[in-house]
């Protein structure tokens, strides 16, 4: 089992920046592709961005594309996601997951394994 915490979430305006942090523990970290994914109210869960096993190589949805950063850092078990330029329109519970697989970075949830409890960003107008 792999244990995820998600941190960094909270109100901010809109134009604003924030960093979300999630640590992991319990596997071996550089094993596994991550992802971002969040879920707005009344909307299903979406994939927002993943990254590769050594953090070579990274993917965004178009919606995030040129305003969040997904990186990690192997040493200290942790992924992050850097989102500038805050809409109202990202205000979501944003979830931390592990893919299945070490030979891609998925874009679906089911093919993510592990996952965080999510943390909320609230972002007004």
């Amino acid at each position: 089992q792999m244990q995820l915490v998600e941190s960094g979430g909270g109100l901010v305006q809109a134009g604003d920046s924030l960093r979300l942090s999630c640590a992991a523990s319990g596997r071996t970290f550089s094993a596994y592709a991550m992802g971002w994914f969040r879920r707005a109210p009344g909307k299903e869960r979406e994939w927002v961005a993943g990254i590769n096993w050594s953090g070579s190589t990274t993917i965004y949805a178009d919606s995030v594309l040129g305003r969040f950063t997904i990186s990690r850092d192997n040493a200290k078990s942790t992924v992050y996601l850097r989102m500038n330029s805050l809409k109202p329109g990202d205000t979501a519970v944003y979830y931390c997951a592990a893919d299945a697989s070490t030979l891609r970075i998925g874009v679906t949830e089911n093919e993510y394994v592990y996952w965080g409890q999510g943390t909320q960003v609230t972002v007004a107008s």
